[in-house]
């Protein structure tokens, strides 16, 4: 098996150095960066499968950094911050973050959430541990969860893996409303809270917004106001 590689970036050379003697204990391969330019330059040229993204870094703004990787790649990316800021999580989120971590942080939670969204990445990439069909269609839009493929007429829309599972739970039941304590239990594998609420929202905002670039006004995502959220044709 493969051994997965984690990309961190962090210009604090102890939290880096940490993070990467964590990982590396862990059997992962780890690139390690003190800056956002040297960072995206190994995306492009590195086989990456998990990003641990600082939000503060010397020369550019680690939401950028996000924002850049997302216009090409869809591995998981987690950033890690000292700030506690709502809007800075919610800003991570709707570019395309996967999770959100606070410092300080344990050690082992962020292994926990590394883990986390390596598995699930990884389920959506190789197809692993499915015993139904991978493949589903509504209103012209088709999702092989084999290939983590999303695609509309002869385009194909790039989701994260946590859009992807959003999409494809709301499709698997279409028609029906889906509460967003049921969609984050699902989803992100974690007790539900009232403050996730956020975070379903602002990953429902960011799935209708590429969907509605490629199907124009078509919106397929429907919320059901106090109930949830549900697609149908």
């Amino acid at each position: 098996m493969r051994q997965s590689t984690v990309l961190v970036v962090d210009d604090e050379k102890e939290i880096a150095d940490f993070i990467e003697l964590y990982l590396k204990n862990e059997n992962y391969n780890v690139h390690k960066f003190y800056n956002g330019k040297d960072a995206l330059a190994c995306v492009e040229h590195e086989n990456i499968d998990l990003a641990i993204l600082d939000v503060m870094l010397p020369d550019i703004d680690g939401f950028e950094i996000l924002k850049q990787i997302r216009l090409t790649h869809n591995f998981p990316v987690i950033m890690l911050t000292a700030k506690v800021s709502s809007m800075d999580k919610i800003n991570g989120l709707t570019l395309g973050a996967d999770d959100y971590i606070e410092k300080p942080f344990e050690p082992l939670e962020l292994m926990a959430r590394v883990k986390a969204q390596l598995r699930r990445f990884t389920r959506y990439n190789d197809g692993s541990g499915m015993n139904q069909e991978d493949t589903l269609e509504i209103a012209g839009l088709i999702l092989n969860r084999a290939t983590h493929q999303c695609t509309y007429g002869e385009e194909e829309i790039t989701l994260t893996p946590l859009e992807f599972s959003i999409l494809w739970i709301l499709t698997q039941n279409r028609g029906k409303v889906i509460s967003s304590e049921n969609l984050f239990e699902q989803v992100w594998k974690e007790k539900y809270f009232k403050n996730n609420n956020n975070t379903v929202m602002v990953h429902i905002r960011h799935l209708r917004e590429k969907l509605g670039e490629v199907m124009g006004h078509k919106e397929l995502i429907k919320t059901v106001w106090g109930v949830g959220y549900k697609v149908e044709e």
